[in-house]
């Protein structure tokens, strides 16, 4: 496949990926935007970003007509082991056969599938103070999915689609609508919990996704264009695994650089977000939003949250088929944590960087193809401690050379505050070797 700016896989790069956020009411038009060196930033009135497959000027105007919002990202999730599997049983359990399962039932397949876990799909509306005449009033500044994943009515969506909300307002399939009051969000891993009171709230079951392989099918569910009547239902099939992206560029942030933890990569476009590692790529059609829903395997089990869809491989040129679902073994243990405490730890370095390319590389006089350059140290932090300063280049951690532009968030990430590794870092033709303590990260 070919290259497309701005997103990298495990084994490569690709560019040209648009992460999305949700569709804005008052705008009625698409919070998108093309990943170039790095990752993209999100524009209110940025069509080209769009990557939505299966959306385009018919379905912006028709959403434009309704004065709808919808949220955004695509996803990939797990299915059955043959694509003729079939599923039954009600939200939270199903049971599959794939050695027994004949062409007719992959008819009724998604159908059944779509009848289990359809009812816990939510719809979430941020709602945000805008000032007035009359001093400011919560309105609706985008909307997004979830899914009910429990009893207790806890939702698992993105933590795009409820950042800066000041009211969270969650409507079911049902007809009913609920207040709902945020547990926890995580902007490294783009995942929020929000919770609702009510009875008898129905709940999908949340399935294993390492089981999950090339091929299988699977089903996006969402509020796709925030239309009216009722999630949107999408199939495809597991295209790829363990895909790492980079979240786009953030309008927040000191002096367009990344945040201080070493976990994202900084880029001209803004403050370049995180680096999301293990990604599922489907070509189930994801549309703005669809952010924040399930992807279902074809026994009715979630695998995966939708969050990123591919934008403009090049001006004029649009992705297609290709998006990005945070896979389950990650939101579930992420979900876990924001519910038993409200947040998620993770290590820091305490450092803003960008990767090393060879115009940076002759400018500095180092010899070296990959690693990471430091463009700021976290004054106090873990690098400043162990001596690090701007215009080192961080090669190799633990001895495993750093590749590729999420390299060094890679080489952290499965790491806890208070660890300690070592640096392997050239400042001008000589190499040292550093040891940092980890710091933690600070919370949003």
């Amino acid at each position: 496949m070919g290259s497309l700016p701005g997103m990298r896989s495990r084994n490569g790069s690709m560019r040209g990926i648009a992460r999305r956020r949700w569709w804005r009411p008052a705008a009625a038009m698409f919070v998108a935007a093309v990943l170039l060196s790095l990752a993209g930033c999100t524009g209110k009135n940025n069509h080209n970003g769009a990557a939505a497959t299966g959306s385009g000027p018919a379905a912006a105007q028709a959403a434009s007509a309704n004065g709808n919002a919808a949220a955004a990202r695509p996803t990939a999730a797990t299915a059955s082991q043959t694509p003729g599997a079939s599923s039954s049983g009600s939200s939270g359990s199903a049971s599959t056969n794939a050695n027994s399962t004949s062409g007719s039932n992959l008819i009724t397949a998604i159908r059944q599938v779509v009848q289990q876990v359809k009812p816990a799909v939510v719809q979430i509306t941020n709602e945000q103070v805008q000032p007035d005449q009359f001093g400011g009033a919560a309105v609706p500044a985008g909307v997004g999915s979830g899914v009910i994943y429990d009893g207790q009515g806890h939702i698992l969506t993105n933590n795009h689609v409820v950042e800066g909300a000041q009211q969270l307002q969650v409507s079911l399939p049902d007809g009913r609508s609920f207040s709902a009051k945020l547990i926890g969000r995580d902007p490294q891993t783009d995942l929020a919990v929000v919770q609702i009171s009510g009875s008898n709230l129905p709940a999908a079951s949340l399935g294993d996704s390492t089981k999950l392989q090339a091929g299988d099918w699977v089903v996006a569910i969402g509020n796709a264009l925030a239309l009216p009547g009722g999630p949107t239902v999408t199939q495809g099939v597991v295209s790829a695994l363990g895909r790492t992206v980079q979240e786009p560029p953030s309008s927040q942030g000191p002096g367009g650089q990344s945040s201080p933890g070493g976990n994202g990569a900084s880029g001209a476009g803004g403050t370049a977000g995180p680096f999301l590692f293990d990604l599922i790529q489907t070509d189930a059609p994801i549309n703005p939003g669809n952010s924040g829903g399930p992807l279902v395997d074809l026994s009715g089990q979630v695998v995966g949250i939708n969050t990123l869809a591919a934008g403009q491989a090049e001006p004029g040129v649009q992705a297609q088929g290709i998006g990005f679902s945070i896979a389950m073994h990650t939101a579930k243990a992420i979900a876990d944590q924001l519910v038993s405490s409200g947040s998620v730890v993770h290590p820091s370095l305490g450092i803003s960087y960008v990767p090393l390319n060879p115009a940076i590389a002759a400018q500095l006089g180092v010899n070296a193809k990959d690693g990471a350059v430091v463009l700021r140290v976290e004054a106090g932090g873990p690098a400043e401690s162990a001596g690090l300063q701007r215009g080192d280049v961080i090669t190799q951690i633990d001895g495993q050379p750093l590749q590729g532009d999420s390299g060094l968030a890679e080489a952290i990430n499965p790491h806890k505050p208070g660890d300690t590794v070592t640096l392997t870092v050239l400042r001008g033709s000589q190499s040292t070797q550093v040891k940092v303590t980890l710091g933690q990260l600070p919370s949003s």
